[in-house]
């Protein structure tokens, strides 16, 4: 169906249940309520979805991040299967975090680039777009034969941390692979620049070598795209304290928060994690210096925008 006529069809916001707060929060700032959907595991563990209501001819956002356990990005699938099957105009998957990004390449023999075959599982269940934010790559847009829409956390912490008052402060990208992100900060906030030089002798260990950049006296803010077992940004707030920082500030849009993470930030010095909620963190993984910031209003700009067939190039940029 042609943009024009999707923009006079009837938006609809369906919800997955790997983060229904974030669902209801986007349903309150675009004042539509989320489609009733009956969504249960018979005995065995098997999904089964039904939409509830009318889907002909409307169009369709489905809100599910593919975070652990899998059967999230299975939920996503039916639930995208079942909307194309009930005859929706088009289905937008709306993936606030999308999993199994970090299997980009072949860098192994023998192994699997599952980000290429998960867009292929999305695809193939019948989505027509995406709209995602902060891939682990970027390049992972190329991933897709479909259009995707990649928003940045980026404008959501700028605006956050403006409101603080910071010494001096200094962005620090807790690896070369985040420099490009932790210049974009530190532009915006007008701040110095660092970068810390480590290796990662296996997945999830990571070992600081050495801290680029003058940081001592100075607020630093060590920017990363996620948090899964914390042991970088931990090891980045340790180097930092080491070459006398004054106070050390994290963010991170994905909280995976996974295995020993709470642990280690609690212990770690530092002033505040500001994560966004692209993740539903448990309550048993929150510690006193976390700070979970909504993404909602960002993504609900995006699919207002989608579904008028305006222009959403503005919010692609992190800027604020």
């Amino acid at each position: 169906m042609a943009e024009g006529s999707l923009s006079q069809s009837m938006m609809m916001l369906l919800a997955g249940t790997a983060n229904r707060p974030l669902a209801e929060d986007i349903s309150c700032c675009l004042e539509k309520p989320l489609c009733q959907v009956t969504i249960k595991r018979f005995a065995d563990g098997e999904i089964f979805v039904r939409i509830d209501e009318n889907v002909r001819g409307r169009d369709v956002f489905i809100i599910q991040p593919t975070n652990p356990p899998a059967e999230n990005i299975l939920e996503l699938l039916i639930l995208i299967d079942a909307a194309m099957r009930a005859s929706a105009a088009r289905i937008t998957a709306v993936i606030p975090y999308y999993g199994y990004a970090r299997q980009d390449r072949k860098d192994q023999p023998r192994v699997a680039i599952s980000a290429k075959l998960m867009a292929n599982l999305i695809m193939k269940a019948g989505a027509d777009r995406v709209l995602a934010i902060d891939f682990h790559q970027h390049q992972l847009q190329g991933y897709f034969d479909i259009p995707v829409d990649h928003l940045y956390a980026a404008p959501v912490f700028v605006q956050h941390f403006r409101q603080k008052t910071l010494q001096d402060l200094v962005v620090v990208a807790p690896d070369v692979g985040s420099a490009k992100m932790a210049r974009g900060f530190a532009k915006r906030l007008n701040a110095g620049f660092a970068i810390i030089d480590k290796r990662r002798p296996s997945a999830n260990v990571a070992e600081v070598l050495n801290v680029v950049g003058d940081v001592a006296e100075r607020d630093c803010l060590v920017t990363d795209d996620m948090v899964d077992t914390a042991g970088t940004l931990a090891g980045a707030v340790g180097a930092l304290k080491d070459l006398g920082a004054n106070k050390v500030y994290c963010c991170a849009t994905h909280a995976l928060l996974s295995g020993p993470a709470t642990q280690r930030l609690s212990d770690a010095a530092l002033t505040e994690m500001a994560v966004t909620n692209t993740i539903q963190i448990p309550k048993a993984r929150h510690f006193e210096a976390l700070e979970v910031l909504s993404i909602a209003p960002l993504l609900a700009s995006a699919i207002g925008s989608i579904h008028s067939g305006e222009s959403v190039s503005s919010l692609f940029e992190a800027s604020s």
